[in-house]
């Protein structure tokens, strides 16, 4: 890594204040997209449809199962939409199903495959408008702050844990279950649908743009197919399903793991609010590293803290302190485990087929974020503890980030950013 100099370190504010509605957009986007809102809200839901219909908790989590499911299927199809019809298009169209969608899912009743079905549509008709939109647009029209504008970006979930359950519950009490989705479907038309009409543009010779044939000379990167048998996209693809796969072990099992190496419900949920505070943190830090360093050499660092983290825990002791540094290094990993991903794929393999290869590789760790409950599901079950989980949460942690340093260096893709800079969103 080379040593930054002083005006490496400083932030160019440059980018920000030409694209800034584009950052603010796209804040808002993966704030309210069905990855964050419905994932997020849903625990508003469980007891309100419980009560409703007498379906029992386990049966209602599975529907999460469908979602995930869904979601990986839309993420392969959304690439190949924006190509043909271009991204504003099928953004726009997405936001308006969606939020049918949502107001369908109000007549759901008897059986809980009703449920299940909603939560399988409901991806499939908002596919247009899943984070993968909105972290194409921040690598398109940032370069030089191209981390840290995604760790921004990606920053709106936290919005979304934050107000999100409280609005819905308040929805839902004032009213009934119903006003949850109906509260989702004005989120999309009255708040996302103006923001985006106004403010998402794009480069014109970007095939995504007008969803017309372009110069495919003048978009820096690889093709799709191209990208798909890339060792280096494997590795990726690898590397961060590992990562993700123990992280989001870790993030189910930290509480009722803590509860049975004897902490108190109070002290267990202290421990796990310090994995919240530094996911923040970690995202911003990150995102402002990748910018001014080699980029695989930050992510194998940020990657490989919970490792630090599983340690602590194997020990096994119950001082407060040390499992709180413990909880710090597995939530920075989690912080900038996306912001990772989405800036790797665009610092390596460019901007013409972004949408389809993150796509892709998004789906796969859908997939592996789906896979992992059920895996140290079965090794608590089969070891009776957690001791299997941290090992090979362990594991991952280290081989996943140590993937990440053979990557090389950075290819010299022209930024579409530089190459546009007299279309600099300012719409």
């Amino acid at each position: 890594m080379h040593s930054p100099t002083k005006s490496d370190a400083a932030v160019d504010l440059t980018e920000f204040r030409q694209s800034w509605r584009i950052l603010v957009l796209s804040v808002i986007g993966i704030a309210i997209s069905i990855n964050a809102s419905l994932l997020y809200g849903f625990g508003t839901l469980v007891i309100p449809l419980k009560e409703a219909f007498g379906w029992d908790k386990s049966s209602l989590q599975a529907s999460i199962t469908f979602l995930f499911a869904s979601a990986v299927i839309s993420l392969q199809i959304v690439g190949w939409l924006n190509m043909r019809y271009g991204m504003k298009r099928v953004t726009m169209t997405s936001l308006v199903l969606i939020s049918l969608g949502y107001l369908g899912t109000t007549q759901i009743e008897g059986s809980i495959w009703t449920l299940y079905l909603a939560f399988s549509v409901l991806p499939l008709l908002g596919m247009g408008c899943l984070a993968v939109t909105w972290t194409q647009l921040l690598n398109i029209w940032f370069e030089k702050n191209r981390g840290l504008a995604l760790a921004i970006g990606l920053s709106g979930t936290g919005i979304t844990a934050a107000i999100v359950p409280p609005i819905l519950s308040w929805g839902i009490e004032t009213w009934d279950w119903r006003a949850a989705f109906v509260i989702l479907a004005l989120m999309n038309t009255a708040i996302l649908l103006p923001f985006t009409a106004k403010w998402l543009s794009l480069p014109q010779f970007l095939p995504e743009a007008s969803g017309q044939d372009v110069d495919a000379e003048a978009v820096p990167g690889v093709t799709y197919r191209e990208g798909l048998v890339s060792r280096k996209f494997w590795t990726c693809n690898i590397a961060l399903a590992l990562v993700i796969s123990s992280i989001v072990g870790m993030v189910t099992s930290t509480v009722p793991m803590l509860r049975d190496m004897g902490l108190s419900a109070e002290n267990a949920s202290l421990v796990f609010s310090f994995f919240g505070v530094s996911l923040i943190f970690g995202r911003i830090a990150v995102g402002y590293l990748l910018d001014r360093f080699w980029p695989p050499a930050i992510a194998a660092i940020s990657l490989a803290l919970p490792a630090i983290g599983c340690l602590i825990y194997l020990q096994g002791g119950t001082e407060l302190v040390p499992l709180m540094v413990a909880a710090v290094c597995v939530g920075f990993g989690a912080g900038a485990e996306f912001d990772i991903a989405a800036f790797l794929i665009a610092r390596y393999f460019g901007l013409k087929d972004y949408g389809r290869l993150f796509g892709f590789h998004q789906g796969l760790l859908t997939v592996a974020s789906a896979l992992a409950p059920l895996l140290f599901a079965s090794l608590l079950s089969y070891t009776g503890g957690y001791t299997a989980m941290l090992i090979y949460s362990l594991a991952c942690s280290i081989i996943g980030p140590a993937l990440l340093m053979t990557l090389g260096k950075v290819p010299k893709h022209s930024s579409v950013s530089a190459l546009s800079s007299s279309q600099a969103a300012s719409s």
